[in-house]
């Protein structure tokens, strides 16, 4: 079974610039290649799948140098959930893909658990090319660790989310006992 714990990130002001940066790239890096899958559609009529934009993407990080600074395996996660929101489209369970805006204030990407590159500590939390990053950690969760989401809300304030597998799923004590719910006068 999956579980995912949400813990509320206190990064440093270099910490916040980088992870401004890979929000940015990975929103680059997604509009890129909906633009380029797009185009080939409508001039050849082919369509490019994940493993042709993820060759690609080592070009793209050529061409521009800028996307070297942030983690790779966020860009490819970018590039894989745009393969996923085509999928879905084709499945006809949700909308074209859509180009995401900068103006939207929630911004995301997720990384992936490699060779011990995310590991969660006391009270912070090391991701791939951001460092120790301070967090308000209110459990401990247990279970073989697989996939970190960075996230910024609105407000401004950073969150990140480890995804877990294995997790043994608490059972309480069966007891016979009964449970009334009062739903009010109107009900």
């Amino acid at each position: 079974m999956e579980k995912a714990f949400k813990y509320r990130m206190y990064p440093n002001r270099e910490q916040r610039i980088l992870l401004a940066k890979t929000f940015g790239c990975t929103r680059f890096v997604y509009n890129h290649y909906l633009a380029k899958r797009k185009d080939a559609y409508e001039k050849d009529g082919i369509t490019l799948n994940y493993t042709a934009c993820a060759k690609d993407l080592v070009s793209l990080k050529k061409e521009y140098e800028w996307l070297k600074e942030v983690d790779s395996v966020a860009l490819q996660s970018s590039v894989k959930n745009l393969d996923t929101a085509y999928i879905n489209f084709f499945k006809k369970k949700a909308e074209y893909p859509r180009f995401k805006s900068k103006k939207t204030h929630r911004y995301s990407y997720t990384t992936k658990y490699t060779n011990g590159n995310i590991e969660l500590y006391e009270n912070k939390v090391k991701l791939p090319k951001i460092g120790l990053v301070k967090i308000k950690k209110t459990r401990a969760p247990k279970g073989r660790l697989l996939s970190a989401t960075v996230s910024q809300v609105p407000s401004g304030k950073y969150y990140v989310s480890l995804c877990y597998t294995d997790v043994e799923e608490v059972l309480f004590p069966l007891t016979y006992n009964e449970t009334g719910i009062d739903l009010g006068i109107k009900d």
